[in-house]
């Protein structure tokens, strides 16, 4: 009898070991993410995604940089200088020193609190 229970003990055992566990655990979790979240049909139907656009490109565009944000931008900006690589040339240069410029003008405030919290660890 003894022998029985440990042999039914030992093939349980096994099959749990070819099953990995925590493989099957991650795909039942993922599987009940998926199937219980629920979506919002506006969402499927478009009408937000203009809202969520617009609200994504103001906040790309905060400062006032001519410079291209996006890809779309960066595209564009490259076709319309596609047959000019003398003015693509200046127009990288421009942008690149507003990017500096930029950089530079919030690096200043990151170092010096960088700075302060490093004081302050230290104590």
């Amino acid at each position: 009898m003894v022998s029985l229970f440990t042999k039914a003990i030992n093939s349980i055992k096994s099959i749990f070991r070819d099953l990995e566990i925590k493989r099957l655990f991650a795909v039942v979790l993922v599987g009940f993410l998926v199937l219980t979240t629920g979506l919002n049909s506006n969402i499927e139907s478009g009408r937000n995604v203009d809202a969520v656009t617009r609200r994504l490109d103001k906040v790309v565009h905060q400062d006032d940089a001519d410079r291209p944000k996006t890809t779309g931008e960066w595209n564009r900006e490259a076709r319309q200088t596609e047959d000019a690589p003398v003015q693509r040339a200046k127009r990288i240069a421009k942008e690149s020193g507003e990017a500096i410029k930029q950089w530079g003008s919030v690096y200043p405030d990151t170092a010096k609190r960088s700075a302060d919290e490093l004081q302050d660890n230290n104590r």
